[in-house]
């Protein structure tokens, strides 16, 4: 199973915000964001409720699970 996410139409949903000020609003670069979106980097726990918690939604609406 590969770990898949909805980060860019959340980003998009609210407010068009960039991967700059998503990453700044995080405390990480826009490559992190950039490499989240794209499935080349998996979120911490913590980083992954930070993110839930920015966007005001559960974990779950923003990372799923696909199976190959």
């Amino acid at each position: 199973m590969n770990l898949k996410n909805n980060l860019k139409r959340f980003r998009f949903d609210h407010e068009q915000i960039t991967q700059e000020k998503l990453a700044d609003a995080l405390g990480v670069s826009r490559q992190t964001v950039l490499a989240i979106e794209n499935g080349k980097f998996n979120p911490s726990v913590k980083l992954a409720l930070k993110m839930a918690q920015l966007f005001g939604c559960q974990v779950e609406d923003l990372f799923y699970l696909e199976e190959q």
